[in-house]
C-alpha cells in the first residue's frame, strides 16, 4: 500500500502539465466525503460513454475535453489508459468547462471501476492494475 501510494504521488508530479488550470466547482448540495479526483476524456467520446455508463456522477466539459468527478484515489492501484486523463483533486487543464450532468444520486461521483473498464474498452487496452509495483493485465481464466 505504501508502494502504490508513493507511485501515485511520484505520477502526480510527473504527470502534472503546464499550463492553466481551473478547479471544477462542486455543488455544494452534493457531499464529497470521499474526496475527489477528476478523469478527463477527449470531447468526443463523452455522450458514448456517458450513455453506456450504468451511473454519471457530476460531468464537466469544455469544447475538448470532459471531466467525470471520482472519489479521491481511483487511481490506485489501476493504471487509466491513454486518452484519459486522471488528475489528483479537482483543477484540470481546461478552458472553461461547465457542470453539464447533474447526478441522480445525492453523491458527486460516477462508480470508477465500471468508469475505468469503459475507458478501457474505448482505448482497447486490457484492464490492468498494479500490484506491489508490477503491472498484471486482467485476462480471462483458463480451464
Amino acid at each position: 500500500m505504501l508502494r502504490s501510494a508513493l507511485q501515485r504521488l511520484s505520477r502526480g508530479l510527473r504527470e502534472q502539465p503546464a499550463g492553466r488550470r481551473v478547479e471544477l466547482p462542486l455543488p455544494p448540495t452534493l457531499p464529497a466525503t470521499l474526496g475527489c479526483d477528476a478523469v478527463g476524456v477527449p470531447a468526443e467520446h463523452g455522450f458514448r460513454l456517458m450513455a453506456r455508463l450504468p451511473r454519471t456522477g457530476c460531468v464537466f466539459a469544455d469544447a475538448d475535453w470532459w471531466w467525470w468527478i471520482v472519489p479521491a484515489g481511483s487511481d490506485l492501484d489501476l493504471s487509466w489508459p491513454s486518452p484519459a486523463r486522471y488528475v489528483t483533486g479537482t483543477a484540470v487543464p481546461a478552458a472553461h468547462p461547465r457542470l453539464i450532468h447533474w447526478p441522480e444520486a445525492h453523491t458527486p461521483y460516477t462508480p470508477p471501476i465500471p468508469f475505468y473498464l469503459m475507458v478501457c474498452q474505448l482505448s482497447g487496452t486490457a484492464p490492468a492494475w498494479t500490484r506491489d509495483g508490477a503491472s498484471q493485465a486482467l485476462t480471462p481464466a483458463v480451464e
